[in-house]
């Protein structure tokens, strides 16, 4: 069973950026894919990007490539998305997760508990 935590949130003015972190425990790191989602108030979660075991395969929602970049450290057991050019649109709850397989298969089985980005000036 993994655990994961959330960090790297918070206020920022448009056009900066952040990194988000998550932190995962457990043994398992390596042999899974793990994803960023988001949610608005009042909306429904969407996907931000994925990343595979390997690094090799990313994907990212179109309102956010060439903006988001997702990445992972299997030393450090941590999954981060930078996130460029900020806009107020991408004010949302963001939330790590850890997939059933090595590849992004859209289905996640972990969350963390989320972390806070604000957009506005």
């Amino acid at each position: 069973q993994l655990q994961l935590v959330d960090s790297g949130g918070g206020l920022v003015q448009p056009g900066e950026s952040l990194r988000l972190s998550c932190s995962v425990f457990g043994n398992t790191f390596k042999n899974y894919a793990f994803g960023w989602s988001r949610q608005a108030p009042g909306k429904a979660r969407e996907g931000v990007s994925c990343i595979s075991t390997d690094g090799q395969n990313t994907s990212a929602a179109d309102s956010m490539k060439g903006r988001f970049t997702i990445s992972r450290d299997n030393a450090k057991n941590t999954v981060y998305l930078q996130m460029n050019n900020l806009k107020p649109e991408d004010t949302a709850v963001y939330y790590c997760a850890a997939g059933h397989y090595w590849y992004c298969s859209g289905q996640y089985r972990s969350w963390g508990q989320g972390t806070q980005v604000t957009v506005s000036s």
